[in-house]
């Protein structure tokens, strides 16, 4: 397959150096386009009020075969930019893999996500993949999720998305041989507890920091459910978020016949 790779971590970011590597040994051919720099919970913001750059990488981080290149953009901008500059109707558009999860809510947040529903606006099949892991923990596993996205790459090829959906993967940061298995799941319940700190500069100014703990609501079926139990998480995600009962709702209440006073 012809694949656009990108993130939201940054052009020489481990996962996305190490999924380019695996996707192009299975056979793949690979463009990467990512940003210059981290990126992370931009969302789907996209770049109006200033030029962009964008220029390749020199560097022996990704297979000699591939072409990667560097954009100041956002994950968005690296998506609308390959589509028009570098790999005109790729394939699939394959976002990741993030560091850390995008599970729940997290979805409205991620660069990683967006980037990968930017490829869906242009018309590309997509996926984003995450990998459950933070910081502090003494191992990132990002071939074992370099390998699950090959396996769902292969099964693609045979049982392709539906137009305008993409699949958000999340994997936990486990060797691969001690994964559950895979569960296809329906987006879950992510808040942030204390996500917003108050805190006191050397003047007395007050500052405050975003952040917080992840709360999830561990419903069987969820993607949240499904990575604490070992599982790779598979939520399919589409665009149109209309909310059809209510659509129904109004028609049927009269909401079109309100009278403008």
């Amino acid at each position: 397959m012809r694949l656009l790779l990108t993130n939201d971590d940054g052009v020489f970011a481990p996962g996305l150096v190490t999924l380019a590597k695996a996707l192009g040994k299975a056979g793949h051919e690979i463009s990467v386009v990512a940003p210059d720099r981290e990126r992370s919970s931009v969302g789907h913001a996209i770049t109006l009020t200033r030029p962009l750059r964008l220029w390749p990488v020199i560097s022996g981080a990704y297979p000699e075969e591939s072409s990667a290149f560097a954009c100041d953009g956002t994950p968005s901008d690296c998506v609308l930019l390959a589509h028009e500059e570098v790999l005109p109707n790729p394939d699939m558009v394959v976002s990741g893999i993030n560091r850390g999860p995008n599970l729940g809510d997290d979805l409205t947040y991620s660069g990683t996500v967006s980037a990968a529903m930017e490829g869906i606006i242009l018309g590309s099949s997509s996926m984003a993949v995450s990998l459950n892991c933070s910081e502090s923990d003494p191992e990132h596993h990002y071939e074992t999720a370099a390998a699950v996205t090959a396996s769902l790459l292969s099964f693609l090829e045979d049982y392709p998305l539906s137009r305008g959906v993409l699949l958000n993967v999340n994997v936990p940061n486990l060797p691969l041989g001690e994964l559950q298995g895979i569960r296809v799941t329906r987006k879950g319940t992510r808040v942030y507890e204390g996500k917003v700190t108050r805190m006191k500069d050397p003047s007395g100014r007050s500052y405050f920091w975003i952040s917080g703990k992840a709360e999830d609501d561990l419903v069987e079926g969820s993607d949240v459910w499904a990575v604490a139990k070992g599982y790779v998480s598979v939520t399919p995600v589409h665009m149109d978020m209309t909310h059809f009962p209510s659509l129904g709702a109004l028609e049927t209440n009269g909401a079109a016949e309100i009278n403008f006073k």
